[in-house]
């Protein structure tokens, strides 16, 4: 066990285990052949959004708000994937269980910072969709590819801050016991549970990101949808509203 002082003034000692031990897939049985199967989804998955990036990234016709998201989302998968993926496999295929103390939080890290943007990145989408259908004479000022990505760039900044403030929480717990945690990765909420002395800022601080970066996001979309469908029923031709609805 490592300890440390507290940055705070007071000397306060946190118990940091060397390792944790991944076990949420241990015992499953036939899970080798899932694994098979996972490694060639993620390497489609590289390949199609690798292929995505790169189009959009050479053909100057796709250089608009719209695919300035769509290019933030298909990295944000890749990277996402990558991040997790491989280290899944590793994990259990192969009976690497144990990661360190370090490299479980950064491994933490990056798949919630990842999947907390693929959640504000369809927001982003949303919002271009919703001016584009209901407020279509505003769209080239509202909607411009200098705004999108600063819409962009504002959502991975909170991300970044949100999932390092989450980590930074994780620091200040202390593992007497347990060192098992039950899932395929590094999960927050697996990772408080088993500490020892009082997590409830973690705990706290996983319920508001949770509102913020799932709930919320979800309630944006689906209003939104709800938005354009009623702008489509006032549309005067049914093609006309086909050809709306299709461009969500």
């Amino acid at each position: 066990m490592e300890f440390f002082n507290s940055a705070l003034g007071k000397n306060i000692t946190f118990v940091r285990p060397a390792y944790f031990k991944i076990a949420g897939f241990i015992g499953i049985p036939n899970m080798n052949y899932y694994y098979i199967f996972l490694f060639f989804v993620f390497f489609i998955s590289v390949l199609g959004n690798t292929a995505v990036m790169t189009v959009i990234y050479l053909d100057h016709n796709l250089r608009t708000a719209k695919y300035v998201a769509v290019f933030n989302l298909a990295f944000v998968y890749l990277l996402g994937n990558t991040a997790l993926v491989p280290k899944v496999i590793d994990t259990f295929l192969f009976n690497h269980y144990y990661i360190s103390y370090n490299e479980c939080l950064t491994y933490f890290f990056f798949c919630y910072m990842c999947l907390s943007m693929q959640a504000l990145n369809l927001v982003a989408l949303c919002y271009d969709r919703l001016v584009a259908i209901m407020f279509p004479l505003h769209y080239q000022v509202t909607v411009t590819p200098k705004i999108m990505l600063s819409i962009i760039l504002a959502f991975w900044l909170f991300v970044i801050i949100a999932v390092s403030t989450a980590a930074g929480l994780l620091t200040r717990l202390s593992f007497c016991n347990s060192v098992v945690i039950n899932s395929y990765f590094c999960d927050h909420g697996q990772i408080f549970g088993i500490a020892c002395n009082d997590y409830s800022p973690s705990y706290i601080f996983s319920d508001v990101l949770i509102a913020i970066i799932l709930w919320i996001p979800l309630i944006i979309v689906i209003s939104s949808y709800v938005c354009i469908c009623f702008a489509l029923f006032k549309v005067s031709t049914i093609q006309e509203g086909v050809k709306a609805f299709k461009t969500c």
